[in-house]
């Protein structure tokens, strides 16, 4: 044979090796690896067989082979939407008095926290087992979040009284915004929940302050019976006027900072005693 035809034969021979090689590693690669033992039958086209499960004498990894988890989860923009608390309508006119209470009153405090004053209202109310709502100011409550947490922890509803108690009419709805929205940041922030409740200082309020207050899951809430307590008129003056305003569902308005309270604290603490003995409930409003 001469060296010619030597050298072509070679190279066919190589040729059909590297083909041979290549068909089994597509095989290899196609069809799983069989070990001894019957093979499961195939699953009728177009549905699956019930019940089967993985083939007998598989390997036992085999058998936890799952999707991967993103497979198994639906996408963002499909999921359930997380759960939202319901916005409040947009009032009108803010609530005066709580309804169907029965023989309760509501008591209500703006303007704090102070560290001056508003422990010895928290003091007198705990002693009397009362729960009242303290309408805060942002700049207050930013100072003082202890006083913040010792409200909630003794049950007391915090509301929201805007950050520098502003004369809201004269505000753009912007700066509305901005009084209302902090005070509520700040609320959460430190309690953890946001004000259901806000009060416009000077019980001045006008439509942006409601659909501001709305958007931001508050309702309004105003007073029956304002005992003037900022007039500094004495102690005297205060507990006649929140006792001969008592009536069922009442609101009295009080103040725990702004100026000096130290008769708002006295007042309370001999007015209270007596709207108890008189058979009232002191209460907190519930959303």
């Amino acid at each position: 044979m001469t060296s010619g035809r030597r050298a072509v034969l070679r190279l066919v021979a190589a040729l059909g090796a590297t083909a041979t090689v290549g068909v089994l590693a597509a095989d290899r690669l196609a069809a799983p690896e069989r070990t001894t033992g019957a093979a499961a039958p195939p699953a009728p086209l177009g549905r699956a067989a019930a019940g089967a499960g993985p083939a007998a004498g598989a390997p036992a990894q085999a058998a936890r082979l799952r999707p991967a988890a993103y497979r198994l989860q639906p996408m963002t923009a499909y999921a359930p939407p997380a759960f939202r608390r319901a916005v409040p309508p947009v009032r009108q006119r803010p609530f005066l008095s709580m309804s169907g209470v029965g023989r309760s009153m509501v008591l209500s405090f703006d303007d704090g926290p102070d560290p001056r004053y508003t422990p010895a209202i928290l003091e007198i109310l705990r002693r009397h087992d009362c729960r009242a709502m303290f309408f805060v100011c942002g700049e207050m409550a930013v100072e003082n979040p202890d006083l913040l947490r010792r409200m909630a922890e003794d049950g007391h509803v915090v509301g929201n009284h805007s950050w520098s108690h502003p004369l809201i009419p004269k505000l753009r709805p912007s700066r509305i915004r901005d009084e209302l929205g902090s005070t509520s940041e700040v609320v959460e922030r430190t309690l953890g929940t946001a004000p259901l409740w806000y009060r416009a200082p000077y019980g001045a309020w006008n439509r942006h302050s409601f659909e501001i207050g709305a958007e931001l899951g508050m309702e309004p809430l105003a007073w029956t019976v304002d005992t003037l307590d900022w007039k500094e008129p004495g102690t005297d003056t205060i507990v006649r006027r929140a006792l001969d305003g008592a009536a069922p569902g009442a609101v009295v308005l009080s103040h725990d900072a702004g100026g000096d309270r130290s008769q708002s604290v006295a007042a309370l603490r001999r007015y209270l005693p007596e709207l108890l003995d008189a058979g009232y409930h002191i209460t907190v409003p519930r959303r």
